[in-house]
């Protein structure tokens, strides 16, 4: 796996998905010892269960330690800090971690407990824990999700959780972007597999989670965050830290160059359980039909977008928006993704990015 790769898997069967992803990435060529130490870091920001679209789901870390030891690699311990305010035990119960620890006996270690030392990260000091950069390699395995300060969060930011709580204090007085790209600097971003299944629009506690079901795999932090802002319609403008950490040398924005390796085809997969409130006012928008959760996450985060840019309000979408394989060879005003190219105003792509989906949806409504 090169930095300019990205692994992208869907489905609902996440433990099963994560190791396929880990197979075809070959992260085990990229650790190469079998007796090197390895940390596995989710986010468990809050106590929160995975559900609500804030914390890393536990299969994705099962997943990664049942690779992991069948291919030969037992130095494992799963290591995190919750935000300031929660308690990291908390979080991990909430998160249904306990019986996933005791199962495959793998350590935790609470880094709000941890010792820390202090660090030159590229001419900013920097507390960092001694666990988190004392492992032979480091997987972290953030959550795809919006941010109320930071508007989006995921590889980057979720280093954020190998930090002391004072210095944790200390970057929200110095304004999170700087210190994030800093930070980057000096943490271990060895690989990162991103839970994409349900991740918030805009909240790191969760609340709104959209369902996309995909699990996504890099080498390089800084590409992961850029994939993200066009996962969820936000220019790297909008997002300063990214662009900051390109410049520190921390990885590249590149999407352009970078190679994606999607190992399966989305299917309909949409959650028959209640969306959440904000989710469920914005679909009013839409007209799925056997949709899948990628797709019509997409769009859901593009809607998001424009309402928080008061388009909606407007009332410029005089039709709602076709999407999903029911809408294969049948006739309407506009569609998103490739299942939709019979209307009469299409986007192909299985499935567009966010950003895709607004530019496109402005040109439209340009036009009428």
């Amino acid at each position: 796996m090169n930095k300019s790769d990205i692994y992208l898997i869907h489905g609902t069967n996440y433990l099963e998905m994560t190791k396929q992803l880990l197979f075809e990435a070959g992260l085990s060529d990229r650790i190469g010892d079998k007796d090197a130490s390895i940390g596995i870091k989710p986010n468990l920001v809050a106590a929160s269960a995975p559900s609500q679209g804030a914390t890393t789901h536990g299969e994705l870390v099962a997943g990664i330690i049942e690779y992991l030891k069948e291919q030969g690699f037992s130095r494992i311990t799963v290591m995190e800090g919750s935000w300031v305010g929660a308690d990291t035990a908390y979080s991990l119960r909430a998160a249904g971690y306990g019986p996933i620890l005791k199962d495959y006996q793998v350590p935790f270690v609470d880094l709000q407990k941890d010792s820390f030392r202090e660090y030159d990260a590229s001419g900013m000091k920097i507390k960092v824990c001694d666990s988190a950069l004392s492992v032979d390699f480091m997987i972290n395995v953030p959550v795809l999700k919006g941010h109320c300060q930071t508007n989006i969060t995921c590889a980057l930011k979720n280093n954020k959780g190998v930090i002391p709580n004072s210095e944790k204090r200390r970057f929200h007085t110095l304004g999170l972007h700087k210190p994030i790209a800093h930070l980057n600097t000096v943490v271990k971003n060895d690989f990162i597999l991103v839970d994409n299944i349900c991740g918030d629009l805009d909240f790191e506690e969760g609340g709104n989670p959209v369902p996309m079901d995909r699990i996504l795999g890099f080498a390089d932090p800084v590409l992961c965050d850029a994939f993200v802002c066009d996962t969820m319609g936000f220019d790297l403008s909008e997002v300063p830290y990214i662009g900051m950490a390109e410049a520190l040398g921390v990885g590249s924005c590149d999407l352009a160059h970078a190679k994606l390796h999607v190992l399966n085809e989305p299917v309909s997969a949409l959650s028959s359980g209640r969306p959440a409130r904000r989710v469920e006012k914005l679909s009013r928008y839409v007209q799925a039909d056997d949709a899948c959760s990628a797709c019509y996450g997409s769009l859901i985060h593009a809607l998001n977008r424009m309402d928080e840019a008061g388009l909606l309000e407007k009332g410029l979408l005089k039709c709602p928006i076709a999407i999903g394989q029911g809408w294969r060879k049948k006739a309407g005003e506009i569609g998103i993704g490739r299942c939709t190219g019979a209307c009469l105003h299409s986007l192909k792509g299985c499935p567009p990015g966010a950003g895709e989906i607004v530019s496109f949806l402005e040109a439209y409504w340009g036009k009428v």
